[in-house]
């Protein structure tokens, strides 16, 4: 990712689920999995491998950051009060979740406005295509990009986590 360097990547602020704000500064020296989430999306059991891989690598320097986003088909049409108990009580989700978010046009969230400069495994920049779209942020500020039909634990993305572990 060349357009954004990774000080400004961690530091664009973006909104907490209960109002305050964060950046990915937050989250320093960790593998981060950025995900645009939605509960009504039938993509939506990647929550059970989202939260797999939280449980088998957070205790090593992995996060899943989840960011609700009703962009695509009005797929996440609930209340932040409403998201959280779906994302607890549905898939045992305990990775943060997010203030939802635009994830494309005008109005998209600066994070993902930085994050839309990286490239997938084809070298294909741009709008986000649909819930799920994944990103991997190293502590190095390598950006990988996964597709949302890719899922979250495919071998490729478990391959860059691994990889970027702090040791």
């Amino acid at each position: 990712m060349t357009e954004t360097t990774l000080t400004d990547l961690r530091e664009i602020p973006f909104q907490t689920a209960d109002g305050g704000t964060a950046t990915l500064s937050d989250y320093s020296d960790q593998v981060l999995l950025i995900v645009n989430v939605a509960s009504k999306c039938g993509l939506t059991p990647q929550y059970e491998q989202l939260e797999n891989l939280q449980r088998a690598y957070a205790d090593r320097g992995f996060t899943v950051l989840g960011f609700p986003c009703n962009q695509f088909g009005g797929q996440e049409p609930g209340s932040m009060d409403e998201i959280l108990d779906y994302c607890s009580m549905t898939w045992g989700a305990t990775f943060p979740i997010f203030d939802k978010v635009r994830v494309n046009g005008g109005k998209a969230a600066p994070i993902y406005k930085a994050l839309k400069k990286a490239q997938d495994v084809e070298g294909k920049k741009g709008p986000i295509l649909w819930n799920f779209e994944k990103f991997v942020l190293t502590p190095q500020g390598e950006v990988h990009r996964f597709r949302p039909q890719v899922k979250p634990d495919d071998p490729a993305i478990v391959e860059v986590i691994e990889q970027h572990l702090p040791r």
